[in-house]
């Protein structure tokens, strides 16, 4: 049975549930976050926290990809196809490099990187909702971009991914590893400027 298939997003409570287990996860990790403590924190039964999600990966997988697309739709709502190239980039180079850094981002990565052997569809729900949704919608601005001559790229999917890795030099190693879990705003923005700065550097007209 598909994940798509088992999943009903409808109920009053569905939201409860997801914030509850969100909160949980994050605490707690995967194999930490016990299905009574999720219902506890989301203020439902048992028995209502099954009614949606009868299995704790698919529950895990939806709260990853609720808070992955909501990023990404909040990206793309700040980009105005009007502005000059470079500043739509660097709206997006700024709001991704922070999200990459951000506890949940974090938190959800080790969770998939922990559970790979045993649940490799954590990760690759994961992976289908953040980087690769994200790189897929960063591609389709890009194609928007050369069509109007603003830049010259043959491979526009290659592009969006390095655009995304060139948002993750220096601070998202230093998170990953526990250095450092906390970034100011002229960290974060050191690295968004010079991700756009490298990328019109090789793709701008």
């Amino acid at each position: 049975m598909t994940q798509a298939a088992t999943i009903v997003r409808t109920g009053r409570k569905f939201d409860q549930v997801l914030n509850g287990a969100r909160e949980v996860f994050m605490a707690d990790g995967f194999e930490g976050a016990s299905v009574d403590d999720i219902a506890r924190a989301a203020g439902v039964s048992k028995a209502t926290l099954y009614s949606y999600f009868p299995d704790k990966r698919l529950l895990f997988s939806e709260v990853a990809q609720t808070e992955c697309c909501r990023m990404a739709e909040n990206v793309l709502a700040m980009i105005d196809e009007t502005k000059p190239v470079r500043e739509a980039l660097m709206i997006t180079a700024t709001h991704l490099t922070r999200f990459l850094v951000s506890d949940f981002a974090q938190q959800v990565f080790r969770i998939c990187v922990a559970e790979r052997d045993r649940f490799p569809e954590l990760g690759k729900a994961f992976y289908e909702a953040g980087p690769a949704n994200g790189q897929r919608q960063m591609a389709e601005y890009l194609e928007k971009a050369v069509a109007k001559g603003e830049l010259v790229i043959d491979d526009v999917h290659f592009a969006a991914e390095q655009f995304s890795e060139l948002c993750k030099v220096r601070l998202w190693t230093l998170a990953a590893l526990g250095i450092q879990t906390r970034f100011s705003d002229e960290e974060i923005e050191e690295v968004a400027t010079n991700a756009v700065d490298m990328f019109m550097a090789r793709y701008g007209t």
